[in-house]
C-alpha cells in the first residue's frame, strides 16, 4: 500500500467558508483512499499563503516529521518555499498548484518559481500549466495537469423563461459580484430572480452591492444566501435556468462543471481556465456563452440575449445536456491523480 503524506491547509472542512481548492483537495484524499492508498492528512494552521511565525513553525514541525524519502503532496497555498524548500532533498515532493500565487502577486515569482523547479508540480488546469511554463521555465515533463472532477447529478429541468439565474462563489469583487449588479440593473425591465450562493466576509463589498441592488431597485430579486452545504449547492444547481460566472479571474472555474452536470448552461467571463472548464459538447458547440471579461454591460447584453430569445435558450440547454454526458467524475480525477504522482 502506498502512502501519501498530504500537507494541506486546516480550514479544508470549513462548511463556513467553502472553496474551490478545499473541495478538490478533500475530495481527491477521499479518492485516493478508495483506490487503496494510505492518505495521511497534515493540516496545518495559518493565514495561508502569507503566514505568521507561529503558521510557519507549524508547517516546519509538519514536515519535519516526516520519514526521510516520504511521498509528499503539498497543496500550493501552504507550500512556502523556504519551508518546503528545506525538505526538498530530503522527501518526494509534489506541489498541487490551485492558482500560481505570482499571478496575483508579482513579488512572490522568483520565490516560487525556485519552489516548483524543485518539484514535481500538479496543476488544476492546463490554462494554470501553460501560466507556470510561461513564466517560470519549468521543465515540461514535470508539470502535470489534474482537472477536478464532478458529481453526477440528473438533469435540471429549466423553466420556459430562463428567468433562474444563478451566481455560486464568494462574493466579491474577485468574482465580479459589483459586475453582476451593473448587468441586472441593465436587465431590470425583464423578469427574472437571481440567487447568490457564496460566503459573504467582505462585509464593506456586501453593503456596496446591496446599496447598488437598492438603487436600482433590485433588492427583492437577488438573495444572498451565503454559503450552503454540497447539498444545498446541489438543490440550488437543479432550480436554476443559467449560472453565471463574472469572475475577473478563475484558473478552472469548477461551478462551471458543476452546472454543466445538471444540464445547466453558463454565461461566464473568458477569463483563465474557464473556456477550458465550459468544454463542448460532442458535436462542437459551446453549452454557454463566454463574455469579455471586467465589461459589465457586455454581461448585461448577454443576460438580455439569454433572457428574451427562446431559440438561443433551447439551444444552448441542448448543448449543456449533451456536454454533461462528457463530464469526468472525482473517481477518475483521483485515478488521474494517482497515476500522476505514482510517475513523479
Amino acid at each position: 500500500m502506498t502512502t501519501l503524506h498530504v500537507v494541506l491547509p486546516a480550514d479544508v472542512d470549513d462548511a463556513a467558508h467553502p472553496s474551490g481548492g478545499n473541495h478538490y483537495d478533500r475530495r481527491m484524499c477521499d479518492g485516493l483512499a478508495a483506490l487503496g492508498w494510505s492518505v495521511r492528512e497534515h493540516a496545518v494552521a495559518g493565514a495561508w499563503p502569507h503566514p505568521d511565525a507561529a503558521a510557519l513553525d507549524g508547517l516546519l514541525g509538519a514536515l519535519g516529521a516526516l520519514p526521510d524519502g516520504g511521498l509528499v503532496l503539498v497543496d500550493g497555498l501552504v507550500a512556502v518555499p523556504p519551508a518546503v524548500l528545506l525538505h526538498a532533498d530530503r522527501l518526494r515532493v509534489l506541489v498541487l498548484v490551485h492558482l500560481p500565487l505570482g499571478v496575483a502577486r508579482p513579488a512572490d515569482r522568483d520565490a516560487e518559481c525556485a519552489l516548483l523547479r524543485r518539484c514535481a508540480v500538479v496543476t488544476t488546469s492546463a490554462w494554470t500549466r501553460a501560466w507556470l511554463l510561461d513564466h517560470y521555465d519549468l521543465c515540461a515533463d514535470r508539470v502535470s495537469v489534474v482537472s477536478p472532477g464532478v458529481d453526477r447529478a440528473d438533469p435540471a429541468p429549466g423553466t420556459p423563461s430562463g428567468g433562474r439565474l444563478l451566481v455560486v462563489g464568494r462574493v466579491s469583487s474577485a468574482k465580479g459580484h459589483d459586475l453582476l449588479g451593473e448587468a441586472l440593473a441593465a436587465v431590470g425591465d425583464l423578469a427574472w430572480r437571481c440567487v447568490c450562493l457564496g460566503a459573504l466576509a467582505d462585509r464593506s463589498f456586501v453593503a456596496a452591492l446591496c446599496g447598488r441592488l437598492a438603487e436600482a431597485g433590485l433588492a427583492d430579486r437577488v438573495e444572498l444566501r451565503g454559503p450552503r452545504p454540497p447539498g444545498g449547492v446541489r438543490r440550488a444547481y437543479a432550480a436554476a435556468d443559467l449560472l453565471v460566472v463574472p469572475s475577473r479571474g478563475e484558473t478552472y472555474g469548477m461551478v462551471v462543471t458543476e452546472a454543466l452536470a445538471h444540464g445547466v448552461p453558463v454565461l461566464a467571463a473568458a477569463v483563465g481556465g474557464v473556456p477550458e472548464a465550459m468544454g463542448r459538447a460532442p458535436d462542437g458547440r459551446r453549452p454557454g456563452l463566454l463574455v469579455r471579461p471586467g465589461d459589465a454591460a457586455v454581461l448585461g447584453r448577454a443576460l438580455r440575449w439569454w433572457l428574451v430569445d427562446a431559440r438561443l435558450r433551447a439551444g444552448l440547454r441542448d448543448a449543456a445536456s449533451a456536454r454533461r454526458t462528457t463530464l469526468t467524475g472525482w473517481p477518475e480525477a483521483a485515478t488521474r491523480l494517482a497515476d500522476v504522482i505514482s510517475h513523479g
